[in-house]
C-alpha cells in the first residue's frame, strides 16, 4: 500500500469531522471556525485519544502528523496572505484617528496584565531555557490579540455592517492585528538571538517593512491598472505571481529571523484591497484554504491541546486567571479608549465586546509560541481554552446587547 494512503485517509477524516462540527456550530450561531477548532481538540488526546488511544495512534501515526504539519504550514501562510488582502487601508484611514487610541489601549491593557501574570507563573510554567523577559513578552502578546477576520464576519452579519461604529471597530481590529504581528516579530527576534542579535533582526525587519511599503506597494499600484486592463477574471499567471510573492515574502522574513507568516501577511496588506488581484485571489484561494488546509491546522492544534494536563486546582486557577485577565484587559482597554474617543457607553461596550474576539489569529500565534518552545503544552492548552471562550462570548453577548446574533461567521 502506498505510504500516502494512510495520510490521505487521515486528512479525509480530519476535514470531514471539522466540517461537521463547524456545521453544528453555525446552526447555533457560533463561528464555524471555532467548531472546527473544537473538532480538532475532540480528535486529539483530550477526548478521542482518551477513550480510543489505539485507534488514535493508527489514525494519527507519525507519518500522517508530518504530512498534516506540512499541509498546515502552507495553508496558514496562504491564509495570512488572504487576511492581509482583506485589510482595506484607505477605508480604515477614515476612522484611524479614534481607532489608534482604542486599539493601542486594547493592546496595552491586556499586554500589561498578561506580562504581570507571567511574572507570577514563570517558575511553574515557563520552560527552563527561556528567560523571564521572553516569557513575559509572549504571554502579554497572547492576551492582546484581536481576530480581524472573525470580527469582519461578525460585523458583516450584524446591523453594524457599513456603519460608522462598525468601521471604527474594524479599523481597531486591523491595527491590533498589525501591531500584534510586530510584537510577535519582536519576541521571535529576542527568542532566536541575544538582545544584540534581536536588535539586528528587528532593524532588518523595519527596513524590510519600509521597503515593502515605500517601494513595492507604489510599484504594485502602478502595475495593477496595466495588468488588470480589460480583464474580468485574474489570469493564471497573475494568480501564480501573487502566491509566489506571498511565499517569497514569507521566506525573506523567515531568513531575517522572524516568522514567515508575518511576511505573507505583509505582502497581502500592501496589495490594494479594491484591486481585481485582491478580490480574485481572495475568492479563489479562500474556500480552498479553509476546506483543505485549515482543518489540518486545527487537527494539529487539537493534538497539542491536552486538557488532561490541567491536573490540579492550581492549574485550573491559573487557567481561570488567564481567561479573566484576557477579558478584563481587552474589554477594559477598548472600552476606555472608546469613551475617550467620544463614543457613548453603549457604543463603547459593543466595541469592547467585539475587540475581545480572538479566534484563529490567536491560535496561529500560540502555535508559534509552542514551536519556539516558549510555551509548555500545559500553558498552551490554557491559552487555547482562553481563545475559544473569548471567541464564543461574542455572539451571545451581542445578542444581549440587542444586536442580531450572527449565524454565518467564518474564520
Amino acid at each position: 500500500m502506498s505510504t500516502l494512503v494512510p495520510s490521505f485517509l487521515t486528512l479525509i477524516i480530519v476535514i470531514a469531522f471539522a466540517r461537521f462540527v463547524g456545521f453544528l456550530f453555525r446552526k447555533i450561531g457560533q463561528p464555524p471556525v471555532m467548531g472546527e477548532v473544537l473538532g480538532g481538540i475532540i480528535l486529539g488526546p483530550s477526548v478521542f485519544g482518551f477513550f480510543f488511544p489505539e485507534l488514535t495512534k493508527s489514525v494519527f501515526h507519525p507519518d500522517s502528523l508530518v504530512f498534516l504539519k506540512h499541509i498546515s504550514e502552507v495553508g496558514i501562510s496562504l491564509y495570512l496572505f488572504v487576511m492581509g488582502l482583506e485589510i482595506d487601508l484607505p477605508r480604515l484611514q477614515k476612522s484611524a484617528k479614534s481607532a489608534v487610541l482604542i486599539s493601542q489601549l486594547s493592546i496595552i491593557f491586556p499586554f500589561t496584565l498578561g506580562a504581570s501574570l507571567a511574572v507570577q507563573i514563570y517558575s511553574r510554567y515557563a520552560p527552563s531555557h527561556f528567560g523571564l523577559l521572553e516569557f513575559s513578552l509572549f504571554i502579554g502578546v497572547s492576551l492582546s490579540i484581536t481576530a480581524f477576520p472573525v470580527l469582519a464576519r461578525i460585523l458583516a452579519d450584524s446591523p453594524l455592517h457599513k456603519t460608522k461604529l462598525g468601521d471604527l471597530t474594524l479599523t481597531c481590529a486591523a491595527i491590533d492585528d498589525i501591531t500584534a504581528w510586530c510584537l510577535v516579530a519582536i519576541v521571535t527576534g529576542i527568542t532566536h538571538d541575544s538582545i544584540k542579535g534581536a536588535g539586528i533582526t528587528l532593524a532588518l525587519t523595519g527596513l524590510y517593512v519600509f521597503f515593502m511599503l515605500v517601494v513595492i506597494r507604489p510599484l504594485i499600484e502602478k502595475l495593477i491598472p496595466r495588468l488588470e486592463k480589460n480583464s474580468e477574471r485574474l489570469p493564471e499567471a497573475l494568480l501564480a505571481f501573487a502566491i509566489l510573492g506571498a511565499l517569497a515574502s514569507a521566506t525573506i522574513t523567515e531568513l531575517i529571523g522572524i516568522h514567515g507568516l508575518f511576511g505573507a501577511f505583509l505582502f497581502g496588506a500592501i496589495v490594494p484591497h479594491t484591486s481585481l488581484i485582491a478580490r480574485d485571489v481572495t475568492d479563489r484561494l479562500q474556500d480552498f484554504v479553509r476546506i483543505l488546509f485549515l482543518p489540518a491546522f486545527f487537527a494539529l492544534t487539537g493534538m497539542k491541546t491536552q486538557i488532561g494536563l490541567l491536573a490540579g486546582a492550581e492549574d485550573w486557577l491559573t487557567c481561570a486567571a488567564i481567561i479573566g485577565l484576557a477579558i478584563l484587559g481587552k474589554f477594559g482597554g477598548a472600552f476606555l479608549g472608546a469613551i475617550l474617543s467620544g463614543n457613548s457607553k453603549r457604543e463603547s461596550t459593543i466595541i469592547g465586546l467585539l475587540m475581545n474576539t480572538r479566534g484563529l489569529v490567536e491560535l496561529i500565534v500560540l502555535n508559534i509560541g509552542l514551536s519556539l518552545g516558549i510555551l509548555t503544552p500545559t500553558l498552551f492548552t490554557m491559552l487555547v481554552l482562553m481563545a475559544l471562550i473569548t471567541t464564543f462570548m461574542a455572539g451571545p453577548l451581542l445578542h444581549l446587547m440587542g444586536l442580531k446574533n450572527p449565524h454565518q461567521l467564518e474564520t
